[in-house]
């Protein structure tokens, strides 16, 4: 049984909890193309944004694999919902005997690559875009930059290690503004990793 795990972000720099689980190095653009965007504002990263599959503002970004140790799609899925503290449900996978996903295009998406690739299944973050919730206004790359903004001590810290340690291939709409807005690369808080 082989099933792989697609990572996008923090993945990518550190597995933490989920290192145990997982075998060999990452394959980096290994996986499929999904619809991403930094349109989460994340508890665990201090009110930064963060990536994640965004249907509406995201944009298809390569994404890289590395594989899972378990045998049973099940154990896969509570070993990455365990290292993003994701809530119930919110861990997509593919395998011929279950699929679950918020977005069934993305699980289409994923069960191809499988099929093409060779792998019997794979398991992401699922979690869901909460900008929109959280501040009362609509994502666009204006809000965002205007979001990063408002923070300041370690959120602004976390929200710039974050974005600027992300995976290259993590290349949103965000992210390209960010390349070429004065303010964020003038903060020079250097990355963590």
């Amino acid at each position: 049984m082989k099933i792989a795990i697609i990572g996008w972000g923090s993945l990518i720099w550190d597995l933490e909890i989920l290192t145990p689980h997982v075998a060999g190095e990452w394959h980096m653009e290994g996986g499929p193309r999904l619809p991403m965007e930094f349109s989460r504002v994340s508890p665990k990263r201090k009110l930064g944004l963060v990536v994640c599959l965004d249907p509406k503002a995201g944009v298809p970004c390569k994404t890289h694999i590395i594989r899972s140790t378990r045998e049973n799609i099940h154990d896969a899925i509570s070993d990455l919902q365990a290292r993003e503290r994701a809530p119930d449900g919110l861990i997509g996978a593919y395998h011929a005997d279950f699929q679950h996903g918020r977005m069934p295009d993305v699980v289409a998406r994923v069960q191809k690559w499988c099929a093409q690739m060779g792998w019997d299944g794979a398991v992401w973050t699922d979690l869901e875009p909460n900008f929109e919730a959280h501040t009362m206004r609509g994502f666009s790359v204006a809000e965002g930059i205007c979001y990063l903004k408002t923070l300041g001590g370690e959120s602004l810290e976390e929200a710039y290690a974050y974005i600027e340690n992300a995976p290259v291939q993590t290349a949103t709409p965000l992210r390209a503004a960010l390349a070429k807005d004065a303010w964020w690369q003038g903060l020079g808080l250097g990355s963590k990793n």
